[in-house]
């Protein structure tokens, strides 16, 4: 299954070089540029700079003069139009209808229309279905590359989505050898602070034992418990004033 972003009759460099970006993000690099305002809008400053890092896309870009030149290659299209077109295809939701779409595994292609005039009728006719974003029925009005970021975050869930990444890797829990050796060190720690009597020490060594084992520290959380069970010696060492 082959992805493609057309962007039809761009006038704002601004724009492409956003929609970079949210397809970037998404996983997406196929994107296809009908006949835009600027011959040379991959390369203007605006746009790179708006792509934020995404300049692959940019490089494979591609310019073509018609719509025909590209959707070559792609079985199914997808208008994005605020408004249903009278004759024209089913208008439906992003998240109503691509997971169905998902599940075909045809070549898709998804087209924006112009920032001024959005999509001609005779171009939303061609589609397979018409995508609508829910949006404030006041102000309905989105920037192209906020209504594309959107539709490929739609596009992308459907597919199957990302992991969400975790923001540290996974702490390596410590073995039993790592546990003993701490307990043994906090035992000497305790009684250096005469907090353990070595004669009566009742069950707290036991307890204590339980007590890490429920917690299930880390390595690193039992260089720290060795760390306080060091301080704690020296303390107790140290010569009373």
């Amino acid at each position: 299954m082959n992805t493609r972003f057309i962007l039809l009759n761009t006038s704002h460099a601004g724009n492409v070089g956003a929609a970079a970006r949210a397809m970037k993000t998404m996983g997406f690099s196929d994107l296809v540029l009908v006949a835009p305002r600027w011959a040379n809008v991959l390369r203007r400053e605006e746009t790179i700079q708006r792509a934020s890092g995404a300049l692959d896309v940019l490089e494979n870009a591609r310019i073509v003069e018609t719509l025909d030149e590209a959707i070559d290659g792609m079985g199914y299209l997808c208008a994005t139009a605020m408004t249903p077109r009278d004759f024209g295809p089913p208008t439906s939701t992003p998240r109503e209808h691509l997971p169905g779409l998902a599940a075909t595994a045809q070549n898709v292609a998804f087209l924006f229309g112009s920032e001024r005039f959005g999509m001609r009728n005779e171009d939303v006719y061609r589609c397979h279905v018409a995508l609508s974003i829910p949006t404030n029925p006041g102000f309905g009005s989105l920037n192209l590359g906020a209504a594309l970021q959107l539709v490929a975050y739609e596009w992308r869930m459907a597919l199957g989505g990302y992991a969400v990444q975790a923001a540290a890797p996974e702490a390596v829990p410590a073995d039993a050898q790592a546990l003993a050796g701490m307990l043994e060190h906090w035992e000497r720690a305790l009684v250096d602070i005469e907090y353990l009597d070595p004669a009566v020490p009742k069950k707290l060594m036991p307890r204590l034992n339980q007590l890490f084992n429920r917690a299930q520290p880390t390595v690193e959380e039992i260089h720290i418990l060795r760390g306080v069970a060091k301080a704690m010696s020296q303390a107790a060492k140290k010569p009373k004033l």
